[in-house]
């Protein structure tokens, strides 16, 4: 019921995540970044322990293909998950169980994943990945537009309610989460959250 993006920047060492859909508080339970560790987008049938213990098993070095078939072997409901993923290194691993509601699917690329559910058609998900190679600079901002791509193909077949997009970045003195923006309830959240965006983008460059 959701569409999602995991991706890198290999050049500034960034992770992260963006997502929206038509329940609200999407930010609270399907994307968890990691800096240097991974990004992962939980959702279908939502299972948070995806996020966390996805997170756990990239840090003990696992790729994220085997930590993904381990928790999927570990989970009764697993036909009815979506999970994509991505570590450090930009190796990929996705999952579209067979019982999560048309239109579904995934599509991995080189430093991204893209996934959704219960879309409006598959050219969802495939303006997404071609805005995102399509575009230039800041993860952020190339994660926003890939979501901005979505919603305007059509996005999730209920409407629209709630995103987020968390960033997390090694090129710190401590890795950490830099960027973490939710709307929990609007009319359009994909066009608030560039808003919110944008405006703190403002503010930051004046300090």
């Amino acid at each position: 019921m959701t569409f999602s993006m995991v991706a890198r920047c290999p050049k500034k060492l960034k992770l992260g995540v963006c997502v929206s859909t038509a329940v609200p508080a999407v930010g609270s339970r399907v994307p968890h970044v990691e800096a240097g560790v991974g990004a992962i987008a939980t959702q279908a049938k939502t299972n948070i322990l995806y996020g966390i213990n996805g997170l756990k098993l990239l840090r003990k070095g696992l790729s994220p293909q085997v930590a993904l078939e381990t928790m999927l072997r570990e989970d009764s409901d697993w036909k009815s998950r979506q999970v994509i993923m991505i570590d450090g290194k930009g190796r990929t691993a996705a999952f579209t169980g067979k019982d999560t509601i048309s239109w579904k699917g995934h599509l991995v690329g080189e430093n991204y994943v893209v996934a959704g559910n219960m879309l409006v058609c598959s050219q969802v998900i495939d303006a997404m990945a071609q805005t995102f190679v399509d575009s230039e600079g800041e993860l952020a901002e190339r994660l926003l537009k890939a979501l901005e791509a979505g919603q305007e193909a059509g996005g999730d077949k209920r409407g629209r309610m709630s995103a987020a997009l968390l960033i997390a970045s090694q090129q710190r003195i401590e890795p950490r989460l830099i960027l973490d923006l939710k709307v929990d309830k609007h009319q359009d959240p994909v066009k608030k959250l560039k808003k919110i965006f944008e405006k703190r983008a403002a503010v930051m460059r004046r300090k």
